[in-house]
């Protein structure tokens, strides 16, 4: 069944607070740093958990994310909430820790929220949902893209358990990777590839395993494949490696920060291929020293601002003037998440069920699940696994600017 929420272009003011790492007076360990409440809930609203690094190393994707959530949550509540009631917004910022943000979960749940949008990252929202199959709270992500978000993983690939209580709004790892590897050779016409892969992120495996798993079934040939740690700024040794192997294309699945310290040690490498890259690679322009290194670079990502749809094109609008930026992929992905939860919430009210009972929870959960609506990154249905099924935007980056290349 098509589940619908009304969209409006009046615009209120978010009860939203984020407090900086600090301890609150007493004993009281659960709300310590990071966490925004309002002094008072009124009788009339729903109370929603947002938990995201807003502070830290992946700052950037925690507020373009909290952006898009506020912004959906806005709208609805001006134009009357759900059957009359206001989304009250509770939100943490986890720093991209996944220690804190389990702290982080413990506290939304302590402040009585009925959902939660997020985390934002694999490792924290992986470490997250495993702690909520205690209490089954309902969940979604914008953008944590790793299989094991969603489903319990064995040490054979397959899925032994999905979590039922989990959903995302963003593609998996493994569809990013099979998309690049099948765009490489459908689209640029490469024979040989390189890979690299930060061993200590699971997004940065994820996304490699796929594309050599693909790259092995459509005959590209992987002839390097390198490897770093997550706590890496030195590149170089690998880079000459590939450099050595001239491959057609270099897949990169990791973020656009360290995507950014990558690109001057490759040139310094003498390494002339295509770059490819993953959505971590969204907003690389911003903080890349000379946007000429990755000139040329294709990238997955959920949505372009190009995308001609009403959808899109409205969003786009409205964020800029809101927020003075055009928003990026974590940003539309995030509202498209705010927008999928308010459905099932209203799904949930209706059912009559006590704001987080177990009941309520389970009408969440169910109407998630049957979710089929038109979304800013496109039409949204689910799979087996609580994963959406859409398609994925191309990005080229050409004379320091991120161009549409179409969908794919």
């Amino acid at each position: 069944m098509k589940q619908t929420v009304t969209k409006v272009v009046a615009l209120v003011l978010a009860m939203v607070l984020v407090f900086s790492f600090v301890a609150c007076s007493g004993n009281d360990e659960k709300t310590e740093a990071n966490t925004e409440t309002t002094e008072t809930t009124a009788a009339g609203t729903i109370k929603v958990g947002v938990l995201a690094p807003l502070t830290g190393a992946v700052a950037e994707y925690g507020n373009a994310v909290n952006n898009g959530v506020v912004m959906y949550v806005e709208e609805l509540n001006a134009n009357g909430g759900i059957n009359g009631k206001q989304i009250e917004l509770v939100t943490y910022d986890e720093e991209g820790d996944a220690v804190k943000a389990v702290t982080g979960y413990g506290a939304l749940v302590d402040q009585g929220v009925v959902a939660i949008i997020g985390d934002v990252t694999t490792g924290p929202t992986v470490a997250v949902v495993v702690e909520s199959q205690a209490d089954g709270t309902p969940m979604i992500t914008a953008s944590a893209t790793a299989a094991s978000v969603t489903c319990e993983i064995g040490a054979d690939g397959a899925v032994t358990r999905v979590y039922e209580n989990m959903f995302r709004s963003c593609f998996i790892d493994p569809f990013q990777g099979e998309k690049m590897a099948a765009f490489a050779v459908e689209e640029l016409g490469a024979k040989t590839a390189a890979v690299m892969v930060n061993t200590g992120l699971d997004y940065s495996t994820g996304c490699a395993d796929s594309f050599k798993a693909q790259a092995a079934a459509i005959g590209l040939e992987i002839v390097a494949e390198e490897s770093y740690s997550a706590d890496a700024v030195d590149f170089q040794g690998q880079l000459t490696n590939i450099a050595a192997k001239n491959p057609d294309v270099l897949f990169i699945p990791d973020y656009y920060s360290v995507v950014a310290l990558m690109a001057p040690q490759a040139a310094a490498a003498g390494l002339k291929t295509t770059l490819l890259g993953s959505d971590g690679w969204d907003t690389v322009l911003d903080v890349v020293t000379d946007p000429a290194l990755i000139d040329g670079a294709y990238y997955c990502s959920g949505y372009s601002t190009s995308d001609t749809r009403e959808e899109v094109q409205t969003f786009v609008k409205n964020y800029e003037a809101k927020y003075g930026a055009t928003p990026n992929m974590f940003a539309a992905q995030a509202y498209d998440a705010a927008m999928i939860m308010a459905a099932a919430l209203e799904k949930a009210e209706a059912s009559g069920a006590a704001a987080g009972s177990d009941e309520y929870k389970a009408a969440i959960i169910a109407a998630l699940d049957a979710t089929d609506m038109d979304c800013v990154t496109g039409h949204v249905t689910y799979d087996e696994y609580n994963n959406p099924q859409k398609s994925a935007a191309i990005i080229n980056i050409k004379d320091g600017a991120a161009n549409y290349w179409g969908n794919y």
